[in-house]
């Protein structure tokens, strides 16, 4: 059994067992590539994948068990790389994280430009996408961290630290009827047509539940996955737009009026998280400090030992008492 073996039919499986991309991935032949699963299968005596014809179609029972151990093997062949650098090299690596637009565009680049005056050495790589997908990234070792808010409880195998608490505003052009309203309620929002963030995204959950619970049926005609979108269609005059409070900006929006909403919603809560058993690299702490400072060290290795999924989000759901709002 070969470490590269192991490397090709975990490439394999997460390229939806399609040999051609996972061969395209890692820089060799397709023929290379099903020759060297074949001679593994010959070796442990089972099949790995069901083929139908040249194609793989399925993974095997025995298959699925192997991938899971090959997994978490070479979770620690990258530990294993990740110590050597450390005690190398230590302000030199990657840090990838995968996040959502509003993160990456109003919460980030506050840590970021510090980070890189910190470790000008480390190369930073951004990922985009939907909550669940960001998730799946970090517990698949895609991503270092993940930071969402929305779906990231779903993955037991993430560490799930809680950063801060975040709530909304409510945005319409100044000419609108709400423009003048010092204290809005939700039967005001909902009179009129919404334009707030997609189902899944930016706490939208937490404003369905608000107009569900008070027996409102809100008239949404509109969502986006970013803030500056509904922005835009706010300025057309679509509608009365609803987005994190960070993403307004008082300089590049003075068309707009910012009407406070936080006393109409719940607080969402930002998460970050990473893989459980990642080997964290010194510049990985400082990048949590930066961006949560209450999430030091010592923090941070205290929820990673808590092997219980469930005792670790209790003890997160303690630390989120004592977080501050966003900034």
């Amino acid at each position: 059994m070969k470490l590269r073996q192991l490397h090709y039919i975990h490439e394999v499986a997460q390229r939806g067992l399609n040999v051609t991309a996972a061969s395209e991935a890692l820089f060799t032949s397709q023929p290379g590539v099903s020759k060297q699963i074949r001679m593994l299968e010959d070796e442990l005596g089972v099949d790995i994948f069901v083929r139908n014809g040249k194609h793989l179609s399925e993974i095997t029972p025995a298959g699925q068990r192997i991938l899971d151990c090959t997994q978490r093997l070479l979770a620690e062949v990258e530990n294993i790389k990740r110590v050597a650098e450390e005690f190398h090299d230590a302000d030199r690596g990657d840090l990838a994280i995968a996040t959502t637009h509003t993160q990456a565009r109003y919460a980030l680049p506050r840590v970021i430009q510090p980070f890189r005056q910190l470790y000008p050495r480390v190369s930073l790589h951004l990922h985009q996408g939907s909550p669940p997908q960001i998730a799946r990234m970090a517990a698949e070792g895609q991503a270092d961290f993940a930071i969402a808010t929305e779906a990231m409880h779903h993955f037991e195998t993430l560490v799930m630290l809680p950063c801060y608490h975040w709530n909304r505003s409510v945005l319409v052009r100044p000419d609108h009827p709400l423009a003048g309203k010092s204290r809005l309620t939700l039967q005001d929002i909902a009179a009129h047509p919404i334009i707030t963030y997609t189902f899944g995204f930016t706490g939208r959950s937490k404003l369905d539940q608000a107009f569900a619970a008070r027996g409102l049926k809100p008239d949404v005609v509109l969502t986006a996955v970013d803030a500056d979108v509904i922005k835009t269609y706010v300025r057309l005059g679509l509608g009365v737009g609803i987005i994190a409070s960070m993403a307004f900006d008082e300089k590049t929006d003075r068309d707009l009026v910012c009407l406070p909403a936080d006393h109409l919603f719940e607080d969402s809560v930002t998460h970050i998280g990473f893989r459980r058993g990642l080997f964290l690299r010194g510049y990985m702490y400082d990048f949590l400090k930066l961006f949560a400072p209450h999430l030091t060290r010592e923090v941070v290795d205290e929820i990673s030992a808590i092997a219980d999924a469930e005792q670790r989000q209790k003890r997160s759901e303690e630390l989120m008492k004592s977080l501050p709002d966003a900034q």
